[in-house]
């Protein structure tokens, strides 16, 4: 059996592919690198010994940054955005498979905040709660700062997703007698849970990495990436870079639990 010939335009996008890799994760393994820096190392390359001091450093008091704190704020945040951002989305999805009145306005009124610069909406959510008197906090202003960024996504996704849903299940359910609620928990619900599943993913990521939103919203006390940010002007050792790992490390397990969790979610569908 004779191998086809490779094209030309296979030989450019696998050279695309490279380079969008070499610049994804070159970077990070520098990073990686570099934060097993030996004790008397600096911030620069090559290594001055090998060593995990710095990441024992991580849990050390710091004459700047709140490492423990910031990343607290962080997961909770994150949490909290992907909760609400799941349960909205599949609202909306479930909604707008019925036409009503105003349906297009307010399609393209969910989705405006993705054409607005991220740093104006910060700004205006801040300058909102400081003229009606409130403190601007990380769970309050930022909070919903970052809902303007995750449920316009979530929304598209499951608008697509409920694009391609047939309704003849549901209708051979209700069929067999099974009621709306019947209907949409035993048939609905677990066909498109991983969607849900994926939904979650983006809105944690998308908060728990947010940087403009939270910056004129977050109050007196920093999410992670604004206090990586600030590090960056006042922390002079691979403490920096141990943290760059250990958050970038987080990233890669809560990715492989949302996978893992789709695929248990398929492997039963599928048994079933």
């Amino acid at each position: 059996m004779s191998r086809e010939k490779r094209t030309l335009e296979f030989y450019v996008l696998a050279a695309f592919f490279t380079l969008f890799a070499l610049f994804l994760y070159g970077p990070l393994s520098a990073i990686l690198i570099l934060s097993f820096q030996g004790e008397t190392g600096g911030l620069t390359f090559p290594l001055n010994g090998v060593s995990l001091h710095w990441f024992a450093n991580l849990f050390e008091r710091q004459a700047v940054g709140d490492f423990g704190g910031s990343f607290k704020r962080s997961l909770v945040l994150g949490v909290m955005v992907m909760i609400v951002t799941v349960a909205v989305s599949l609202l909306a999805g479930l909604a707008f498979r019925r036409k009503f009145r105003g349906a297009t306005a307010l399609f393209y009124l969910a989705v405006a905040s993705l054409v607005v610069p991220s740093i104006i909406i910060s700004l205006g959510i801040g300058v909102v709660f400081q003229q009606i008197g409130l403190r601007p906090a990380w769970y309050t202003s930022a909070f919903g700062a970052h809902l303007t960024w995750t449920l316009p996504f979530g929304v598209l996704i499951m608008f697509a997703v409920f694009n391609r849903f047939s309704p003849a299940y549901e209708e051979a359910a209700r069929d067999l007698g099974a009621s709306s609620w019947q209907t949409f928990a035993h048939v609905v619900l677990p066909m498109i849970a991983p969607s849900l599943i994926g939904v979650g993913l983006f809105g944690f990521t998308l908060s728990y990495d947010e940087f403009a939103r939270t910056l004129m919203t977050s109050g007196t006390f920093n999410t992670l990436p604004l206090e990586i940010y600030g590090m960056t002007t006042n922390v002079t050792t691979p403490v920096l870079y141990a943290l760059g790992t250990v958050t970038t490390v987080f990233s890669f397990l809560v990715i492989l639990a949302t996978l893992g969790a789709i695929l248990y979610v398929g492997r039963r569908r599928a048994r079933a």
